[in-house]
């Protein structure tokens, strides 16, 4: 029996293998590798040959649905069904280890593959990008909850609450579906804001091609669709610009009213401005400011339009 544990030992170590491989091609698929996960991903594939192979050859299979099924469909007793553990030659044995690994890589991808919804989540004043293996990366802003199920048969995505911005990765198999609400925007390959408050959705989109409901959208155009009804606009490259300039962490305005930059502001931080009447919230103003720089903006608001501007714990009271 001793002749048997180098093969044993071997086994456990492919095993071993094929399972860490697994939990890399798990983890990009939903977008969880920072930096220092790529880094640490690239020095395990550079390790060994053995690394490599099993990752590429998991990855292949990852890819190609119809084989992922086909795998789902093979029973573990059917493969080992050859009596071959009783035969004393090192061949046989060597080949009846190598079909518990394909086993064991098999049960590895079917369980890595079955259908998953990952949650992700910022806080007031957070900002995440999610990116998954397809190339498809996702950017959350302030405040905001986003459920996402990314496999080889469908790509679906549900806004819970909050903005996103998509960068999607054309696949006319797989489009990506965004469900806010009862509302369905459906994705061909694009770059796109999604924005849902107050019972509505606003969909703006910046490149490509997309569709909500049945009302399809050309660049430039702005959706705000409600429970009965949806109406598009026509949006300037400037004003689509500082919609999302939340992305590089600032809040762009262009004679925006106080109340509007109020509003803001507030998505952003737990110190909220707070106008003291309407002629006060009609005033306009423009410019570029931190998002979390809410003093700063008491500040211009004071030295721009000569309003008070009054500290009051957790508020900041805007008024004449």
């Amino acid at each position: 029996m001793s002749d048997l544990k180098p093969l044993s030992s071997s086994a456990s170590r492919a095993d071993a293998i094929n399972a860490q491989a697994a939990a890399w091609l798990e983890k990009a698929d939903f977008g969880e590798l920072n930096e220092i996960d790529e880094g640490a991903l690239e020095a395990w594939l550079a390790e060994s040959h053995s690394h490599r192979a099993a990752y590429w050859r998991l990855k292949a299979v990852w890819q190609e649905s119809y084989r992922l099924s086909v795998l789902q469909r093979r029973n573990a007793s059917d493969v080992a069904r050859p009596s071959i553990w009783k035969t004393p030659t090192l061949l046989l044995r060597l080949a009846a280890a190598l079909v518990v690994m394909v086993v064991l890589s098999t049960g590895a991808l079917v369980a890595l593959k079955s259908p998953q919804t990952r949650t992700y989540e910022t806080p007031i004043g957070g900002h995440e990008t999610v990116r998954f293996s397809d190339g498809t990366q996702i950017e959350l802003n302030t405040n905001t909850v986003l459920r996402a199920q990314m496999t080889t048969q469908e790509r679906t995505v549900w806004l819970e609450k909050g903005e996103a911005y998509f960068e999607v990765r054309h696949d006319p198999a797989r489009p990506m579906n965004v469900i806010v609400g009862a509302r369905r925007i459906t994705d061909l390959g694009t770059q796109f804001l999604v924005h849902r408050e107050s019972g509505q959705v606003k969909v703006a989109l910046l490149e490509g091609r997309v569709r909500i409901g049945a009302t399809n959208l050309a660049p430039g155009d702005e959706a705000i669709a409600t429970a009965t009804s949806i109406s598009v606009s026509r949006k300037s490259v400037e004003d689509l610009t500082n919609e999302i300039a939340w992305r590089n962490g600032v809040l762009a305005f262009r004679h925006a009213t106080l109340a509007d930059a109020a509003k803001a502001f507030n998505r952003y931080n737990a110190i909220k401005l707070v106008l003291a009447d309407q002629d006060v919230a009609h005033q306009t103003i423009g410019g570029t400011f931190r998002t979390n720089d809410v003093q700063g903006f008491g500040a211009a608001v004071k030295s721009l339009l000569g309003l008070h501007v009054v500290n009051e714990g957790n508020q900041i009271v805007i008024s004449r």
